[in-house]
């Protein structure tokens, strides 16, 4: 019979930078008050007292936050977050006065591409929430310089999406909100592909 350490030594585990990004130097895991946990700033993203949020807020009451948030710290005092928002409002629902969180010194444009890309991939975006979201990241990564290619296709890599598609949502975001809300409504279609 083989050795079992031959196969065991094969397996390589990642790190925690390599599971949750950036360097665990000069960040901290607390327990933040909620009423210091403030919204990012222009979140595209709505946080409905849904059904979804009802399971969110039942399974926090039986185990807490699983997953802590991602937040930094804003010059005014508290914590701006950047992943999070339905953790939050969940904690609150559950009655609870904190919440765990990872606190990490983001610029703005670091701070906006982490939070579009950790709402993205949820299913129930309407098409509003993912014209804001996918205009927030492609000023922010133009603010940062493309690393080669398209910006747009940088956008929609994220996201399994072709870069004509990122570029038909930030055209959309620039609709007033009536009109946006009437896309999301499905009064009014959007062209889809590319």
């Amino acid at each position: 019979m083989g050795s079992k350490t031959g196969s065991a030594s094969k397996v390589r585990l990642n790190t925690f930078e390599d599971l949750f990004g950036g360097s665990t130097s000069g960040e901290q895991i607390i327990h933040a008050r909620l009423s210091d946990l403030h919204t990012f700033q222009g979140h595209p993203f709505r946080v409905l007292d849904d059904e979804k949020m009802e399971e969110t807020t039942e399974s926090i009451g039986k185990y807490g936050v699983l997953v802590p948030g991602i937040v930094r710290p804003r010059t005014e005092g508290g914590y701006e977050i950047i992943a999070g928002h339905r953790r939050k409002r969940g904690s609150e629902k559950a009655g609870l006065d904190t919440m765990p969180v990872i606190v990490r010194n983001y610029t703005d444009d670091e701070a906006t591409i982490i939070m579009v890309d950790s709402n993205i991939q949820r299913e129930d975006i309407l098409p509003s929430e993912k014209a804001k979201a996918y205009a927030m990241k492609y000023e922010a990564m133009k603010h940062q310089g493309s690393k080669g290619g398209s910006t747009l296709e940088e956008v929609g890599e994220a996201a399994g999406e072709s870069g004509k598609t990122v570029q038909r949502y930030v055209w959309l975001a620039r609709l007033s909100d009536d009109l946006l809300g009437m896309v999301d409504a499905k009064k009014i279609g959007i062209a889809q592909g590319g």
